[in-house]
């Protein structure tokens, strides 16, 4: 792909994805989970990939949905609820595994790449437009995967569907998830508007 190898950023870090979706795909927890998990990890990753020609994002946002990347393939691998976060856990005293919280709240950075592809297109007037595009995305993608969890739940209606909802018995799981998504694309605002001060249409 143009100017893909030219990107060295970029190719380590496609080559730190493929290891770890690798790594993931050897011996889950439950294959059936593993499978439903990684579909959109999968998704994501082509997407970008088959779209890099049209449009290359900032190393940046490669960068933060690298990091969604990697902890949604650690979480098929063992299933959210049991990815060993122990530390954390007894760390803060916590009652439940709290790492797809942190998965989330990294999911809602990806505000960045929605602020930064608005703009870069011309979509919106300016970057502080562009950013709050990006949050009002991630609280609707965060809405409409939830729904996704609850639907696939009710239509599995067992051990599969059980682990991809992931509530750990908190009937504010929903909720608690999209709220760190929210405080996700919040805190990349400022580091949005940092790099992108000004208007900048490809």
């Amino acid at each position: 792909m143009e100017g893909f190898k030219d990107n060295k950023f970029l190719m380590f870090l496609t080559a730190v994805l493929a290891a770890v979706f690798i790594w993931s795909g050897i011996n889950p927890h439950d294959r059936s989970v593993w499978i439903v998990e990684m579909t959109s990890v999968l998704a994501v990753f082509f997407a970008l990939a088959f779209t890099y020609p049209k449009f290359q994002f900032s190393n940046t946002a490669y960068f933060i949905v690298s990091l969604w990347l990697i902890m949604h393939a650690v979480g098929a691998r063992y299933t959210f609820e049991l990815v060993p976060f122990g530390c954390v856990t007894e760390l803060f005293g916590f009652e439940r595994n709290h790492y797809d919280r942190v998965a989330h709240f990294v999911v809602g950075l990806n505000s960045f790449a929605v602020a930064e592809f608005m703009l870069r297109r011309g979509c919106v007037s300016s970057a502080k437009c562009a950013a709050f595009t990006g949050v009002l995305f991630i609280m609707a993608m965060a809405n409409a995967w939830e729904l996704i969890e609850w639907g696939y739940a009710q239509l599995d209606g067992g051990t599969t569907g059980a682990a991809f909802l992931g509530s750990q018995g908190d009937v504010w799981d929903a909720q608690k998830d999209m709220l760190a998504d929210t405080l996700g694309a919040l805190c990349a605002v400022p580091l949005f508007l940092f790099q992108f001060p000004e208007i900048r249409r490809d």
